[in-house]
């Protein structure tokens, strides 16, 4: 079996008396794309932000590439190339694509022998230009981000990720803010993520979402891992029923999932 990207190994997260994670082992592949499902008590949110070093575990592990490692902050998580795109993409309205894609992380030269740094609009465009067409997206990299439709701000975002080596893009309910056609154009991006061999974590509450996208598909309830699954191994209302009661219907009893631990092959 190969070394999984990530790992995360028993986590157990409390705040007070509330017990948001209670021992969750999840793994994801390079290239893989997992969903995420679950209501909204389910601690999904919690879990990733565990992973991208918001949150600090009460216990567990979380290992990459094979090694054990810590999260302190958010920023160490994306040195190891994890990127989190929010809901509401998180862009500068006022900002041009280009600005966008580098905040925070812009490209400058030199002038005057060093004396004076200024932003390099050039290669910004050109490292632009190249991580849109490699998701092939046609945006203008100078187009204000307050004139694209949502579908495309998505894009952005996903190429800000992409134009800083990430290795691991979490998406959270990518779809809730895009229309139909939009959602036909997620799974075309990230099919096209998977072949440049990135892994995917998309947390969903669209089953028809999960079910187009993922190779694996993770249930949680309460705090746990409560299924696990290929997306031919189960259906939409398997699942429906496994959120609801943390159990599979009567009529899959003979495929019930393991609540916590080893992974579907």
């Amino acid at each position: 079996m190969s070394t999984p990207l990530i790992a995360l190994t028993d986590i157990q997260k409390s705040f007070g008396a509330v017990t948001a994670l209670r021992g969750v082992t999840i793994d994801i592949d390079p290239g893989e794309t997992l969903a995420l499902l679950g209501d909204n008590a389910a601690g999904k949110s919690t879990l990733m932000k565990v992973l991208t070093g918001v949150y600090q575990p009460d216990a567990g592990t979380i290992s990459y590439a094979g090694d054990t490692v810590v999260f302190e902050n958010p920023s160490v998580s994306r040195a190891h190339g994890i990127e989190m795109i929010f809901q509401d993409f998180a862009l500068a309205d006022n900002l041009d694509v280009r600005s966008n894609i580098f905040l925070g992380r812009e490209v400058k030269r030199n002038l005057l022998g060093g004396l004076i740094r200024i932003l390099n609009n050039k290669e910004m465009t050109a490292r632009t230009r190249t991580v849109l067409d490699s998701l092939d997206i046609e945006i203008d990299p100078r187009l204000k981000v307050r004139r694209l439709s949502g579908g495309q701000r998505q894009a952005v975002a996903i190429g800000r990720a992409l134009a800083f080596e990430a290795k691991l893009v979490i998406m959270d309910e990518p779809t809730a803010n895009l229309s139909v056609a939009k959602v036909e154009k997620l799974i075309e991006v990230t099919k096209r993520l998977k072949e440049l061999g990135i892994a995917v974590i998309i947390i969903t509450h669209r089953m028809d979402e999960a079910f187009a996208v993922a190779d694996r598909i993770v249930v949680m309830r309460q705090g746990s891992v409560v299924g696990r699954f290929r997306p031919t191994e189960a259906n939409e209302t398997d699942i429906a029923h496994l959120i609801s009661h943390g159990e599979l219907p009567p009529s899959h009893a003979h495929h019930q999932p393991e609540t916590k631990g080893a992974r579907l092959s």
